[in-house]
């Protein structure tokens, strides 16, 4: 995994200014970024976690002692560079509202309820030929007071990291039909329609399993010109 992009790769990601993405106006830089050269330990390390993940942690619905509420989801797919190379060995972490678009967290206080046997977390690293696979809880979508009646589609996000936390990458999954996305200022930030659709899912009857669980397809591409959108390519 790298962190450098061709030009066609960063006309698929979002601007760091996009104005009906109210938080966009004060997180901005308004001045020419800062260059620090990065040290041999920057680079070099550390490694994040890749021996440190527990039975249950690529399975949202078994880390509590009881069955999450929603719909159970199975999401799987593959990391690829921008030649469809597999990328192995690279630790994914996914993190989401639960089914009733909630959050645990404390800045997360809007009227819906917790659900005490999901925590909405979960990791795993891909295996030699880039696959990965979580199973999980839809979630629901929840309003973000962004501006009037403002509510984010269902999403899961996704974190990569490669050898160091300097290579991480994060990104966001939708779900197919949902009609929030026509309204959601983060969708519509990435210029590129076309790139819009790669953080897409589809529905994968081969990852449906019977009588458990709908399956979804997501694929990460890396770099390149089918590169999937990430919330910040330009670092590195």
């Amino acid at each position: 995994m790298t962190a450098a992009y061709p030009t066609e790769s960063l006309k698929a990601h979002p601007p760091y200014l996009y104005p009906d993405y109210r938080s966009t106006v004060k997180r901005s830089p308004s001045r020419a970024l800062v260059v620090i050269p990065h040290t041999l330990s920057e680079l070099t390390g550390p490694v994040y976690g890749h021996e440190s993940l527990r039975e249950h942690d690529s399975d949202l619905t078994r880390q509590h002692a009881g069955e999450p509420l929603g719909e159970r989801i199975i999401v799987s797919g593959r990391v690829v560079d921008e030649d469809g190379r597999p990328v192995p060995r690279t630790l994914l972490e996914v993190w989401q509202a639960n089914a009733a678009g909630r959050y645990i967290h404390v800045v997360d206080q809007h009227p819906a309820p917790l659900d005490p046997n999901f925590s909405g977390a979960g990791r795993v690293v891909t295996d030699a030929d880039g696959r990965y696979r979580f199973t999980t809880i839809k979630p629901g979508a929840y309003p973000w007071k962004n501006h009037p009646n403002a509510w984010r589609p269902a999403h899961i996000h996704f974190s990569l990291f490669g050898p160091t936390f300097l290579t991480r990458l994060v990104t966001q999954m939708y779900f197919p039909g949902d009609p929030l996305l026509a309204l959601d200022p983060m969708w519509n930030s990435i210029p590129d329609e076309k790139a819009r659709w790669r953080m897409m899912s589809s529905f994968d009857i081969e990852t449906t399993e019977p009588e458990w669980a709908l399956g979804y397809r997501f694929d990460i591409v890396l770099r390149g010109r089918d590169a999937t959108p990430m919330e910040d390519p330009h670092h590195g």
